[in-house]
C-alpha cells in the first residue's frame, strides 16, 4: 500500500505501506486496519491544500474511505483456510492391527501382525505409527485382538511419554477386541468396519469434538506417507470419502480393490479383488491421475492401498444407519458407497508394499539391501521410530558381508553373509555363510558362561552355530541353529509343516520358528 503526495493510496504486491514520499518505512509490515475520511493509523492528514484550484472555486475535498483487507485479507483468509485443511488437530488415525495373519503364519504363530519385525530394528506398526507421527497426527487408536501381548508390549515402550516422542495434548491407545453387554456385544470384531463400529462412540467423547475426519490405517503396509496431503487434497475436493490409491499393472491388479474413476478423479464404482472379465473391466486411463501415457499403459489399473480417509460424521452415519451390518471397509462398504456418496481417488505414485504374505515379506526384507533401495528407513527429515534398546554397536571380526544390512548389539565371526538382513543381538559364528536370509534376531542375550554350558552339555546356544550354510530362510526370534547345519531347500518344496522339528516351507521359503531348535548336522 502506498500513499502518494496527493492522497492516493495503492497496494503493493507484498501488502506493505511504502509512500511516495517516505511516509511508510521501508519493509515494516503494517496490522490491517480500516482508514475512512484521511484517517490513517490514528493521525490526521490534511489534504486540502492540494484540492483548490487558482480560480477559487468550491472546495472539493474527496473523502478517502477504502478498505486496506479487500485483497490483503482475501489472501490472509486463503492463507488462513489452507493452513485449516492442513490441521492435524482434527484429524484421528486409527490403525487396524486385529486380523489373524494367517497368510504370515507362522511369524504370527505368537505375535500380532503388525508386531512382525521388518527391516532388521523395526515392527511392521512403526510404518504407520512413524507416517503419523512425521504428519503431525498425535491422535492414534491401534485396534487389537489376535496375539496383541507383544504388540502392546512394543507399543508401550515405543510411544510412551517416555520414550521420546512427544504427543503434546494427544495420545496413542490401544483398542482391545472386547465383549459388551447385548447379544451383539458378545462377539470379537468381524472385519475392519465392525471393529471400528464397536468405538464409534469415542469418536464423540468431549476431547474428540475437534475431530473433523478419520483416516483408516493398515498396520502391515511398508511405505512413507504425509498423510496431511492427503487430508488436504481431500478437504480441497469436498469429498465424502477419499481413497488413497496406486497405479497398478496386470500381474497383481487381482490381489486388490480396484477402482473406476471420471476426469475428475471422482470413484464411478468400485470392484474387490475381481477375476478374469471382471478385472478387465476395472481398465480405466490413468493419465487422468497424472502418469505419462507409457505409464498409464503399463499399469491401466487404479488399486486402493487401503487407506481410507473419512468425513467424521459419514463414517459414523455409514456404520451406525446407512450398513450397521457391514462388516468390512474393501468389500463391503466402500463398492456400496460409491453410488451414494462422493468418493475421490487420490494417487500414491510412490513406494508402496502390502507385508501380507510371506513371500511379500521376505522380498520386501532383502530389497532393503539393494542400491539404492526402493525404500530406505534412513531418512533424517521423516525418520522411522520404534522402542529404545539402548543396545552397543555390532562386533564384526574376520568377515566379509556383501549387500547386507546388520543390526545393533550382533555379533559375526569369521563369516560370509551376502545379500541378508541381520536383526538386533544376533550372534554368527565361525565359517557361516548366509545368502539371501532374513535372520530376525534376538530378544536376549546368553552370557559366555551360558554359551560354555549349553556347549558343554551338547545343547544348541541361540544364534547360528559353526560351519552352518543357509539359503532362503527366515529365521525367526530367539531360533538355535546348532554347527554343520544345512538348510537350502534344495528339492524346491513349495509348502510343507515340519513343525515338530522346528520349521515350515510356504512359498518356498523355510522359515525356522521362533525359539525353536535345530540340532547339530541337520539338513533342509
Amino acid at each position: 500500500m502506498a500513499l502518494s503526495a496527493d492522497g492516493r493510496f495503492s497496494l503493493s504486491a507484498t501488502g506493505q505501506l511504502r509512500g511516495a514520499t517516505g511516509l511508510a518505512a521501508g519493509s515494516r509490515n503494517w496490522r490491517l486496519v480500516k482508514p475512512c475520511n484521511g484517517e490513517l493509523m490514528g493521525t490526521k492528514l490534511n489534504t486540502n491544500a492540494k484540492r483548490r484550484n487558482e480560480a477559487g472555486s468550491k472546495l472539493v475535498q474527496k473523502q478517502v474511505c477504502m478498505t486496506l483487507t479487500a485483497d490483503i485479507a482475501g489472501e490472509s483468509k486463503l492463507r488462513d483456510l489452507e493452513m485449516e485443511k492442513r490441521d492435524a488437530r482434527t484429524v484421528a488415525a486409527v490403525i487396524l492391527g486385529g486380523g489373524a495373519g494367517t497368510r504370515l503364519y507362522p511369524l504370527t504363530k505368537q505375535r500380532a501382525k503388525p508386531a512382525v519385525p521388518i527391516g532388521g530394528a523395526y515392527r511392521l506398526i512403526d510404518v504407520p505409527m512413524s507416517n503419523c507421527i512425521n504428519s503431525g497426527i498425535n491422535k492414534v487408536y491401534i485396534l487389537t485382538q489376535y496375539n496383541s501381548a507383544s504388540l502392546n508390549r512394543h507399543l508401550a515402550r515405543a510411544y510412551n511419554y517416555g520414550s521420546g516422542v512427544t504427543f503434546g495434548d494427544g495420545y496413542v491407545e490401544v483398542l482391545a477386541a472386547t465383549q459388551t453387554p447385548g447379544e451383539a456385544g458378545k462377539r470379537w470384531f468381524q472385519g475392519t468396519a465392525d471393529a471400528v463400529r464397536q468405538f464409534h462412540w469415542l469418536f464423540e467423547d468431549p476431547r474428540n469434538k475437534v475431530i473433523e475426519d478419520v483416516l483408516i490405517l493398515s498396520g502391515d503396509h511398508l511405505y512413507r506417507m504425509d498423510y496431511m496431503d492427503f487430508v488436504q487434497n481431500h478437504r480441497q475436493s469436498g469429498a465424502d470419502i477419499t481413497i488413497s490409491c496406486l497405479p497398478m499393472d496386470d500381474s497383481r491388479a487381482s490381489d486388490f480393490g480396484l477402482m473406476k474413476i471420471n476426469n475428475e478423479g471422482r470413484v464411478l464404482s468400485f470392484s474387490e479383488k475381481p477375476k478374469g472379465k471382471d478385472l478387465k473391466a476395472m481398465a480405466v486411463d490413468t493419465t487422468v491421475l497424472g502418469l505419462s501415457k507409457q505409464e498409464a499403459e503399463e499399469k491401466p489399473y487404479i488399486a486402493s492401498m487401503g487407506v481410507y480417509l473419512f468425513k467424521k460424521e459419514i463414517l459414523l452415519k455409514l456404520l451406525r444407519w446407512r450398513f450397521p451390518t457391514a462388516n468390512d471397509f474393501g468389500s463391503e462398504i466402500i463398492p456400496a458407497s460409491a453410488n451414494e456418496l462422493f468418493l475421490k481417488a487420490y494417487l500414491f505414485n510412490d513406494y508402496w508394499e502390502d507385508i501380507g504374505t510371506i513371500r511379500s515379506f521376505f522380498e520386501a526384507n532383502l530389497a532393503l539391501t539393494a542400491h539404492p533401495p526402493m525404500f530406505s528407513f534412513y531418512d533424517a527429515t521423516k525418520p522411522m521410530y520404534t522402542s529404545r534398546r539402548n543396545l552397543p554397536p555390532s562386533k564384526i571380526d574376520d568377515s566379509k558381508i556383501v549387500d547386507s544390512i546388520i543390526s545393533h548389539g550382533s555379533f559375526i565371526t569369521s563369516s560370509f553373509i551376502e545379500h541378508s538382513v541381520v536383526g538386533i543381538r544376533s550372534r554368527i559364528n565361525a565359517n557361516v555363510h548366509l545368502k539371501d536370509t532374513m535372520m530376525l534376531g534376538a530378544d536376549f542375550y546368553e552370557t559366555d558362561a551360558e554359551v560354555a554350558s549349553l556347549l558343554a552339555e551338547g545343547r544348541v546356544p541361540v544364534g547360528i552355530g559353526d560351519n552352518t550354510k543357509i539359503k532362503e530362510c527366515i529365521i525367526d526370534k530367539n531360533a538355535r541353529i546348532g554347527k554343520n547345519v544345512v538348510i537350502a531347500n534344495s528339492e524346491g518344496i513349495q509348502e510343507a509343516d515340519r513343525s515338530a522339528e522346528g520349521f515350515y516351507i510356504r512359498s518356498g521359503v523355510t522359515v525356522i520358528l521362533k525359539n525353536s531348535v535345530i540340532t547339530d548336522g541337520f539338513v533342509i
